[in-house]
């Protein structure tokens, strides 16, 4: 058995550590006592209360792991990423951070580390389905979809949160990023609406997100989209808090005191964002691949409808995100994937042995990856 440091017991972060506790002794480290509270008394996982930023308690409770997973919110992820490969130890990241992850590949070459980033379902996933085929054939056209909602719509945003809400807003502002005709286009968050229509929910929106991240890097496709789902009409209301300036990090003065606008607005959403315990929820992912392959069309198609798991009580984003994430590190921890450095997850898709792994992971725990090939 091998022993990992899983930074976050959050709702991604405890199907990390669960599912990796099958075979190996984790350490789970996390400031809230709530968290941590509903890791209690599993075999294989111990918990500490504690503050993951800390360089020290890093060093300390990171010196004798075989790995590290960060599973903490993206505004902490791209320090705590640099921290523990200054501790020169293996890690799977998947905080989402908004930092180019490659401002470290120097530091982690140099530390021999293997940093596998952005590894959960879109980024991750994606980019792994991406990668593979990258390495088969001549990509044209990279299309992706993805989201996570509530089977119950309640007014007024029929939406809850199932990761950091924190990192929910920052996706409504961050600029989005695409590629068109072979040029990198910024693309203002929320925009380029559009309806879709999902089995079996039915019609969902689609707008812009920045979720291509490293592919703008280690792709040269001509064309390339990520796009969020939602319900419809929840992407307007977000515009119009956005517009009216409820994300801003700019503070206001009233009444002698200076408030942040995200501050407050996220205090006023995050309890009406959060899932419930065991709230039926779901996860959809479509990607659409085209281009030419052995000189001739093809298109491939790939989807995922997942949902909440009744007998082990997880969501489908923390198990879509975390086993993702899980099948990534046993492929580090095996020895399967040895590359150093910054590693964003298309370089896993990129070695056949390791996708093949990936998806048989992923099917053993019941998500099934639907393809769909068009010549």
């Amino acid at each position: 058995m091998k022993k990992i440091l899983v930074l976050g017991a959050g709702m991604v972060g405890r199907a990390i550590a669960k599912d990796l506790a099958k075979d190996h002794d984790i350490n789970v480290m996390d400031i809230s006592k709530e968290n941590l509270s509903k890791l209690k008394n599993i075999e294989n996982i111990k918990v500490i209360k504690s503050d993951a930023g800390d360089m020290k308690l890093l060093k300390k409770y990171s010196s004798d792991c075989d790995l590290v997973i960060s599973a903490v919110p993206g505004f902490l992820g791209f320090e705590i990423l640099k921290k523990i490969i200054k501790c020169k130890k293996n890690i799977i990241d998947i905080s989402f951070f908004d930092k180019d992850a490659f401002e470290l590949d120097e530091l982690a070459e140099k530390n021999k580390v293997t940093a596998v980033v952005d590894c959960g379902v879109a980024p991750g996933l994606s980019n792994i389905i991406l990668g593979y085929h990258n390495s088969k054939m001549n990509i044209d056209s990279f299309e992706c979809m993805v989201g996570g909602l509530p089977e119950k719509r309640d007014w007024p945003y029929q939406y809850k949160a199932p990761f950091s809400p924190i990192d929910v807003i920052e996706e409504y502002t961050r600029p989005s990023r695409i590629v068109k005709n072979g040029k990198v286009i910024v693309k203002e968050a929320l925009s380029d609406i559009e309806t879709v229509k999902i089995e079996p929910v039915g019609e969902l929106e689609a707008f812009n997100t920045d979720g291509l991240r490293s592919l703008l890097k280690t792709m040269k496709i001509s064309n390339m989209t990520e796009k969020t789902l939602r319900y419809p009409g929840h992407t307007e209301l977000m515009k119009i808090l956005r517009e009216t300036g409820f994300f801003s990090n700019e503070k206001l003065l009233i009444n002698g005191n200076r408030v942040s606008p995200l501050e407050m607005t996220s205090k006023l959403l995050f309890p009406i964002w959060r899932l419930a315990d065991e709230e039926k929820e779901f996860t959809v992912l479509k990607i659409k691949i085209t281009g030419t392959q052995k000189d001739k069309p093809i298109e491939y198609q790939y989807s995922i409808f997942d949902k909440y798991d009744d007998k082990t009580k997880t969501s489908s984003m923390a198990r879509t995100t975390g086993y993702t994430c899980t099948a990534a590190a046993r492929l580090v921890l095996g020895g399967q994937f040895l590359q150093t450095g910054i590693c964003p997850p298309e370089f896993i898709g990129a070695e056949q042995n390791c996708f093949e792994i990936v998806i048989n992971e992923l099917e053993k725990r019941g998500i099934q990856l639907v393809k769909k090939v068009i010549q």
